[in-house]
């Protein structure tokens, strides 16, 4: 935390709160198909629907709750986030340029009957929050679907206010 944010009761900055968090940002996923990662319209950031990759691999695959628990979905769902920020400062230069977290929709490749989609998204928007407080609160949609890219359990797409 810096000198001003301790005696000022600011919050800390957003790379800082990633810090505090325990996550370095990874490099940007590449996109898996034929689209751009980020694309940038005035003040908004449009950021492509992201998959649960780490180290360019899926965390995990199948549907949810029969191959893929709501708690590890959920996981997923915050790994989707992570993903996004990487994206997003590849594009921008830095989170800190983040004003808003404008709207998340959230993609589950869910049996059917399952009715977890909005748990399974919480996890993506609470570490919105975590990282931008007030900033990272947003609209959001969570939807079932029958499947999703490489077989995952889950997808975020995200728009951002951004300063640029």
């Amino acid at each position: 935390m810096s000198q001003t944010a301790s005696t000022t009761g600011a919050r800390p900055s957003p790379s800082a709160r990633l810090t505090t968090l325990g996550i370095q940002l990874p490099e940007a996923p590449k996109p898996v198909a034929s689209y751009v990662p980020v694309r940038i319209e005035g003040s908004h950031a449009y950021v492509s629907g992201q998959l649960p990759l780490i180290d360019g691999k899926l965390a995990r695959e199948g549907a949810v709750p029969s191959k893929v628990s709501p708690e590890d979905a959920q996981a997923d769902a915050r790994q989707c986030a992570i993903n996004a920020l990487a994206c997003l400062k590849q594009a921008v230069g830095s989170i800190e340029r983040v004003r808003g977290v404008v709207k998340v929709g959230v993609f589950v490749a869910s049996d059917p009957g399952f009715g977890g989609h909005p748990k399974i998204a919480n996890g993506a928007s609470d570490l919105l929050v975590e990282i931008f407080g007030e900033a990272g609160r947003h609209a959001r949609a969570a939807v079932g679907v029958a499947s999703l890219p490489l077989n995952a359990p889950v997808e975020v797409e995200f728009i951002f206010e951004v300063d640029l």
